[in-house]
């Protein structure tokens, strides 16, 4: 059952347009990712859903709840530059949101024991925010974000800023999130979309352009993939295979090169063949599927 349904919307700033006809549901229980390219509209989208930003056209609706109401109190948002008073600890400051949110003193202080186990930081909750790393400030992040126990949880970008070690942190988080309610978080990184998401929407030029399972994605663009690294640039090692009818595709980058193809046992037999008798400098030769990156360019691309 869907928890929200997103209806025609639209959204303009005076004369541009940025947001063209939106029309997605968000199902209980389930993480989904906006991805989208910078620019593509996913924190205006988020915005809107947050209310934050009205929409110029469009309905979003709740299960449950009244069209044109305040949804507020189902929605946890944490944008993507959050802001903190650097001066109070994690524990002041969530109980201090908790009140905010209209917890009583007593249910404000035990939300905020319960949070900080949960992210992870309950070590440091007596210190000072302004000390903490960026991946413990997106968990304190993610706490306030959740505190009044929302419906769904909406994250801007929550790790496009963090280390390696932050990103994994927050990464991990986002798995315990999806056991508490439903969550949309928006992304440029395909990579993380692929781990923790059930389905995803791609955002490009303010318009939802396909959205679906990673399965349904794959049995949709079918297609074997085989990567190739060289010890020297790519390109000048393939120009006779880029003519072979059985290739679909060739993307090249410096030394890389990924070859797309709905024969793979063809095409194969082709390179390595091609590898042996031209004496290819290859370091790597791997067979695999496609990636989401792969269907992004795909449908970016049509």
């Amino acid at each position: 059952m869907p928890l929200v349904t997103v209806e025609n919307l639209e959204k303009s700033f005076k004369d541009l347009r940025v947001i063209k006809g939106l029309n997605f549901q968000l199902e209980n229980g389930k993480c989904v990712a906006l991805i989208g390219a910078n620019g593509a509209g996913k924190t205006t989208t988020l915005k809107m859903l947050s209310g934050l930003l009205r929409p110029t056209k469009g309905k979003i609706s709740f299960a449950g709840e009244k069209q044109g109401g305040d949804h507020r109190r189902l929605i946890g948002y944490l944008p993507q530059h959050p802001v903190f008073h650097d001066w109070m600890t994690a524990r002041e400051f969530l109980e201090y949101v908790g009140k905010l949110s209209g917890l009583p003193t007593k249910k404000a202080k035990e939300r905020s024991a319960e949070l900080l186990e949960l992210v992870g930081i309950a070590d440091a909750k007596n210190r000072r925010i302004g000390k903490f790393s960026g991946g413990m400030k997106q968990r304190l992040g993610i706490a306030q974000a959740i505190i009044h126990r929302p419906k769904l949880i909406m994250l801007d970008e929550p790790v496009s800023a963090l280390d390696p070690f932050g990103r994994r942190e927050v990464l991990e988080l986002l798995e315990k999130l999806k056991k508490e309610a439903t969550v949309l978080f928006s992304t440029h990184i395909l990579n993380d979309a692929e781990e923790v998401c059930e389905s995803i929407l791609f955002l490009h030029n303010g318009e939802i352009i396909e959205s679906g399972t990673m399965d349904e994605f794959r049995e949709k663009y079918h297609q074997s993939k085989i990567d190739l690294v060289f010890s020297q640039e790519a390109s000048s090692f393939l120009k006779t295979l880029s003519k072979h009818q059985q290739i679909d595709s060739i993307q090249m980058e410096g030394n890389k090169a990924s070859i797309y193809t709905e024969n793979l046992k063809a095409v194969k037999e082709v390179i390595l063949t091609l590898a042996a008798k031209e004496n290819w400098p290859l370091n790597k030769y791997e067979i695999g599927s496609i990636s989401l990156e792969d269907v992004f360019m795909k449908v970016v691309q049509k």
